[in-house]
């Protein structure tokens, strides 16, 4: 079933994403928190992976909704209790969203030596577009400097990108060295 699970509708996963997958272990039950329309979880399931999907609006996800190695969450993150509980992912993914009371929680659910792979938008960001609220842009560093106490940076950047369209980020990749 690989092959037959949607990717054209929902965009292309982040080159981010992309270029760390491969540090995932084979077949590792992966996390896609506030994962918007599923273009992440589409790719991690056709990598052959086993994924949590967790978004407020989970309409964007009923193509793939009988998947056999998709569990979908509808959940509120930031108004709701951590929907996790003791649970622990091989890796965790989120692009595109920040909510800094989360960060100590992402950070207990990630599985010893798992992967944390996390792009969102950057102060400087305002020059482009949304979002403009310093409440959604990381400050500089604050990516790595918010969530890593023992998380082992595998690669970080805070840089302004041209693709999808012009936008500032902050992104990283880190393995939990717990």
């Amino acid at each position: 079933m690989r092959h037959s699970i949607p990717n054209h509708r929902h965009g292309r996963p982040s080159p981010w994403i992309t270029r760390f997958a491969s540090k995932i272990a084979s077949g590792s039950k992966v996390l896609d928190l506030a994962c918007g329309n599923g273009r992440h979880s589409r790719y991690l399931l056709r990598l052959g992976h086993t994924v949590t999907a967790c978004d407020i609006n989970i309409s964007a996800l009923t193509d793939i909704k009988d998947e056999a190695r998709l569990e979908i969450i509808a959940c509120d993150l930031e108004n709701s209790p951590w929907p996790f509980g003791d649970r622990h992912f091989a890796a965790i993914i989120i692009t595109n969203y920040l909510h800094r009371p989360l960060f100590p929680d992402v950070v207990a659910t990630l599985a010893p030596a798992g992967l944390l792979l996390y792009e969102t938008f950057a102060a400087g960001n305002e020059a482009f577009g949304r979002p403009r609220n310093p409440k959604y842009l990381l400050k500089r560093g604050e990516l790595i400097s918010g969530i890593l106490d023992n998380l082992t940076i595998i690669a970080y950047e805070d840089v302004t990108i041209d693709t999808p369209h012009p936008a500032c980020v902050q992104r990283v990749c880190a393995r939990n060295s717990i």
